[in-house]
């Protein structure tokens, strides 16, 4: 929990920083409210037993919710983010971070805006986030559903597969083409041909100069959706390079996602795994964080309706905090627990009161103090439980530095003492322990 608290307060105050209010919406929403948005995934969703007639699962994410509470509510445009636990009845793989119930951070832009422009600021703070974790180097692949359907359509996909073929392609990170090619044809029923055709396209990926050249390209040019999606993939590296984060995104045609409700960009980061030997490309170790675009999926909700534009992106956190475990794991750090700043000690026996009044004295300034349980604790005994918890002062008081108005004030790391007034300690405790800002 206490590495969660830390990565939690650099994912909200980017959010913060990017001027996002926070919303909260219950753990179960109406059966029906989830049904049909997951693709195949819908078969991972938990339903609760019937009780008196409503039929309840529990969250599988919080996007849904989301566009739920915004049709409920008749709102039009709200930048949002949303940091809850949601469930999945999924094997679970704990070296992996992937757990049946986990946390999502979810960060969303609702109304109706010029093209690209909160789709920029979403992978902006996507690469803002991922970068101040310091979790190693990233790679954000970017594609857009438009695209991927009119490549379909251009391959000679029937409209009906367009989805299920959607979630083969998005295997192909995990898995080979062969493999993906096989599922197509073997289990999906496409032609050997067809498939070919999607894996000449999908094979693909690069940066602005990618766009161009399939711009260009005869065939994928005279799709209207893949051409509205060329262009505002275009429009979109553009914004991206005035951003700063042109380098970190690669234009991957492979990218599907498998969920159902998207309807333009769509983008994931992963984490690249550096190279065994030099010149070769970085592995990817899994996906961080993802997000796009999902033009329809508050209008399902709504009883006219109507549609209210929405662009996000969720951070993966259980991944990244079993990445930060194992990283303090390899480098042997021991995490401090707790946040106390000094602990109020004695040297001598019957001092019990004092250091209750001292203790006390420190709590309403504000100082994070502890004190052992005992009347008589040996000094020594006070002494080892800093270094355990790792409690970096301690304020010890004896008969002399009673009648002298001090407090002995030792430093546990490097065992130095001196004597401070005890008007003074205050401000000697915070100047010592003032906070770094650190993720470990």
């Amino acid at each position: 929990m206490a590495i969660r608290e830390k990565v939690f307060d650099v994912i909200i105050s980017c959010f913060k920083r990017h001027g996002a209010e926070v919303i909260d919406t219950p753990v179960f929403e109406l059966k029906e409210t989830l049904t049909g948005k997951y693709g195949e995934d819908s078969k991972l969703i938990y339903d609760l037993k019937d009780q008196g007639g409503e039929l309840l699962s529990l969250r599988y994410d919080l996007t849904v919710p989301f566009a739920r509470y915004l049709a409920m509510n008749k709102l039009t445009n709200i930048k949002r983010y949303h940091i809850a636990k949601v469930y999945r009845r999924d094997n679970p793989a704990m070296t992996r971070g992937r757990y049946r119930e986990f946390y999502q951070c979810d960060f969303d832009i609702a109304g109706q805006f010029d093209p690209m422009i909160p789709d920029a600021e979403c992978l902006k703070i996507m690469c803002e986030i991922l970068s101040s974790l310091q979790i190693g180097d990233f790679l954000v692949k970017v594609n857009d559903r438009r695209i991927l359907d009119g490549m379909f359509a251009i391959c000679g996909v029937p409209d009906s597969k367009f989805r299920t073929i959607c979630s083969s392609v998005d295997k192909l990170d995990k898995v080979s083409w062969e493999e993906v090619k096989n599922e197509m044809v073997g289990e999906k029923g496409l032609t050997p041909e067809v498939a070919d055709h999607i894996g000449d396209y999908v094979q693909q990926h690069g940066g602005v100069s990618l766009v161009e050249q399939l711009l260009q390209d005869p065939k994928l040019s005279q799709n209207k959706q893949a051409l509205e999606g060329l262009e505002d993939l275009k429009l979109l590296f553009e914004y991206l390079t005035l951003f700063g984060i042109a380098d970190k995104i690669s234009f991957d045609l492979s990218l599907a996602r498998g969920l159902d409700y998207y309807t333009g960009v769509i983008y994931e980061a992963v984490l690249l795994q550096t190279p065994v030997r030099p010149g070769e490309e970085p592995l990817g170790v899994g996906s961080v964080a993802a997000g796009g675009r999902y033009d329809g999926l508050v209008g399902m909700f709504d009883p006219k309706g109507r549609k209210v534009p929405c662009v996000g992106l969720s951070i993966g956190v259980e991944r990244i905090f079993s990445i930060v475990e194992q990283r303090l794991e390899a480098l042997e750090e021991k995490v401090r627990t707790t946040e106390t700043q000094v602990l109020v000690a004695s040297a001598q026996k019957r001092l019990l009161e004092e250091r209750l009044k001292l203790v006390s004295e420190l709590w309403d300034a504000g100082i994070k103090a502890e004190l052992l349980y005992k009347k008589n604790p040996k000094l020594l005994n006070q002494l080892q439980y800093c270094e355990e918890a790792g409690i970096p002062l301690v304020a010890i008081i004896g008969e002399q530095e009673l009648k002298d108005g001090v407090i002995k004030l030792r430093s546990v790391a490097s065992r130095e003492e001196v004597d401070v007034r005890r008007e003074d300690l205050v401000e000697e405790i915070k100047r010592r322990t003032s906070p770094a800002l650190c993720i470990c």
